[in-house]
C-alpha cells in the first residue's frame, strides 16, 4: 500500500490535507515534524507534505525538519509555511510580506511543470500568508506567480521538490485537486488502490494479533464512532470484548433505550449499561464553563469505565471511538487547541487500563461511515445524526439541571422530526437544538411569558474540518418553531444559527 506522509508544522488545516490526499484512495499519515529522518526513511512514502503553520521560519523557535528530509530522494510538496520550509532549508530567503500580505482569493498564473498539468494557465488559488519567498534557492525556479506574490509556487524538479505558497487542500483554490492529484500520481508514482475494505482487513488483523488474550472494554455511547469501533473491535477479539454504555443522563429523547436495544439484537454483543445520570448531573451542579464540563465528563466516564472493568477482572484495555477531528480540534503537535475532546483533551491523568485502544483514530467522519457499511452495520444506523460524547451537557449553555436538558430534549427531538419529515435528512449533515442561557419576554394567550430562547443548527459537510451552515427551507423551520412553542411551554422564542465553520464550531461548546 501506498504511503504519503503529511509532516506536520501546526496549521489547522493539517487533517484536510491528509483528508485530500485519501479522497484520491491513497493512504496518508500525519505525524510531527520533530520525526527523525531515519524513521522517515525507513518507513517507504511514495511522497512527503510539509503542511501549513501560524509561524515564520525566520524565528528560531519556528518548527523545523531536518534538512536531510530533502536529500531522501522522496518528493516533497510544501504547502505555505511548508513552502517557506523548504526554501528557507535549501537556502533562500522568506520575509515579512507587510502591507502586501494575502488573504483569500487571489488570481495564480503558472507556466508549464508536472504539478499544474490540466490547470488553466491562470486561476483562483487561497492565499493566506503574512511571510512570502523573497529569493528562491538555488536549482529552484518560480513556477507561479500571484499579483502580490512574485513566487507563489517554487520547484526543483530534478530533485521532486515542490513548493506552493497557497492552499490547493481547500475548496476555494479552484484546481486544488487536480494539482495534489497531480503529486501524488505523475510525481509520486502512487497506485492510488486503498480503499476501505483495505483498511477494515487490515484493522481486524493488527487488533487480533496486538489484542490476542486479553480483555477489551469499549465506550459505548451509541453514537456512530464508538458503534464502528465496537464492532471492528468485536470482529477481532469476539467474546472477550465488553462494551459498557454509560447512560449519563445527557442523551437525546429515548436514546438509551434504543442504544441498548440495537447492540443486544442486532449484534449480539457483551453489553452492560450504566445508568449514571444522578452522578453525572451532581458533578456538573454549578458549573458553566464549557470546558470544565468536557473534562469533568471525560473524568467521570473513565471512573465509570473503570469500576465495571473491576466487577469483570482485570481489562488490559479501553477502546474508544476517537476521530480525526477530535484529535485536532484538542491540540496535537504545533497545532492550537480548539476545544478538548471528552475522549482526548478530557483524559485525566492517571488511567486503571494498559492501554487504550483507538481504532478510528486515523479516520475521518464520513470514512468512519464507510468502515461501518463495509463492516455490516445497518445503513440507518451509520448515518445516524452525530452526537458529542459530553451529549446534551454542551448544548444546554450554562449550568445543566434537569428541567433545562427535559425542556432540550423535546426541542431537540421536534427540530429532527421536521428535518426527516421535509426528507431533507441527507441534504445536511448534522441537525440539532441548543438551550441558550438566555430568557426573552413573549406572548401567549394574551398573557406575557418570560421563557427560554432556543437556537437550531444544521451543517453540511465532509469531513468536519469545516463546514457551512445548511440552508433549510423557510417552511421546515416555521414548522419546527412552531410546534416548540406550542408543545414546550418554557420556551418563548426559536432562532436559527447561520454561522459557518470556521470561525465558529459546529456545536456551540
Amino acid at each position: 500500500m501506498d504511503k504519503i506522509l503529511v509532516l506536520d508544522f501546526g496549521g489547522q488545516y493539517n487533517q484536510l490535507i491528509a483528508r485530500r490526499v485519501r479522497e484520491h484512495h491513497v493512504f496518508a499519515e500525519i505525524r510531527s515534524y520533530r520525526t527523525p529522518t531515519g524513521e522517515i526513511e525507513k518507513a517507504g512514502y511514495r511522497g512527503i507534505i510539509f503542511t501549513g503553520g501560524p509561524n515564520s521560519v525566520y524565528d528560531p523557535a519556528s518548527p523545523r525538519c531536518d534538512r536531510a528530509v530533502l536529500e531522501l530522494g522522496i518528493p516533497v510538496l510544501g504547502i505555505c509555511y511548508g513552502c517557506q520550509l523548504m526554501a528557507a532549508l535549501e537556502g533562500g530567503e522568506v520575509v515579512s510580506a507587510g502591507a502586501v500580505s494575502e488573504y483569500g482569493k487571489a488570481e495564480f498564473t503558472h507556466r508549464d511543470s508536472p504539478l499544474f498539468a490540466g490547470v488553466p494557465e491562470t486561476s483562483t488559488v487561497w492565499m493566506s500568508h503574512t511571510d512570502y519567498v523573497k529569493t528562491v534557492p538555488a536549482g529552484f525556479t518560480v513556477t507561479g506567480t500571484t499579483p502580490s506574490c512574485p513566487a507563489a509556487a517554487i520547484a526543483d524538479e530534478k530533485r521532486l521538490l515542490y513548493g506552493v505558497q497557497f492552499h490547493p487542500e481547500v475548496m476555494h483554490t479552484e484546481y486544488g485537486k487536480t494539482m495534489l492529484r497531480n503529486f501524488l500520481f505523475s510525481v509520486c508514482g502512487c497506485a492510488g488502490d486503498w480503499t476501505m475494505e483495505d483498511f477494515v482487513k487490515a484493522s481486524v488483523e493488527k487488533y487480533k494479533k496486538e489484542l490476542a488474550g486479553k480483555k477489551v472494554l469499549c465506550a459505548l455511547s451509541g453514537g456512530v464512532d464508538s458503534s464502528v469501533a465496537a464492532v471492528l473491535l468485536h470482529r477481532a477479539v469476539g467474546d472477550r470484548l465488553r462494551c459498557v454504555f454509560v447512560d449519563h443522563g445527557l442523551l437525546r429523547k429515548d436514546e438509551g433505550d434504543l442504544v441498548e436495544r440495537t447492540f443486544r439484537e442486532k449484534f449480539d454483543m457483551n453489553i452492560v449499561r450504566v445508568n449514571a445520570g444522578e452522578r453525572f448531573l451532581g458533578k456538573l451542579a454549578g458549573v458553566t464553563e464549557p470546558e470544565r464540563k468536557r473534562k469533568i465528563i471525560g473524568e467521570e466516564f473513565i471512573r465509570v469505565f473503570e469500576e465495571e472493568a473491576k466487577k469483570i477482572g482485570h481489562v488490559h484495555a479501553l477502546a474508544q471511538g476517537t476521530i480525526y477531528p477530535d484529535v485536532v480540534e484538542s491540540g496535537t503537535g504545533a497545532s492550537a487547541t480548539i476545544k478538548s475532546h471528552h475522549n482526548v483533551g478530557g483524559l485525566p491523568s492517571v488511567i486503571d487500563f494498559d492501554e487504550i485502544v483507538e481504532p478510528l483514530r486515523l479516520l475521518f467522519k464520513d470514512e468512519v461511515r464507510a468502515a461501518g457499511l463495509e463492516l455490516g452495520i445497518p445503513y440507518e444506523l451509520v448515518w445516524r445524526q452525530p452526537f458529542p460524547g459530553p451529549g446534551l451537557a454542551i448544548r444546554v449553555l450554562g449550568e445543566v439541571t434537569e428541567e433545562k436538558l427535559a425542556v432540550l430534549r423535546e426541542c431537540d427531538a421536534l427540530f429532527r422530526e421536521e428535518v426527516i419529515a421535509a426528507g431533507l435528512e441527507q441534504e445536511t449533515n448534522q441537525y440539532f437544538a441548543v438551550l441558550t442561557d438566555s430568557r426573552t419576554v413573549g406572548v401567549m394567550g394574551d398573557a406575557r411569558t418570560y421563557g427560554y430562547t432556543v437556537a437550531l443548527r444544521a451543517v453540511s459537510t465532509d469531513d468536519f474540518m469545516t463546514a457551512d451552515w445548511s440552508r433549510l427551507p423557510y417552511e421546515v423551520l416555521a414548522k419546527a418553531s412552531n410546534r416548540i412553542t406550542n408543545k414546550v411551554r418554557s420556551v418563548s422564542r426559536v432562532v436559527y444559527d447561520i454561522t459557518s465553520k470556521p470561525p465558529a464550531t459546529v456545536e456551540w461548546e
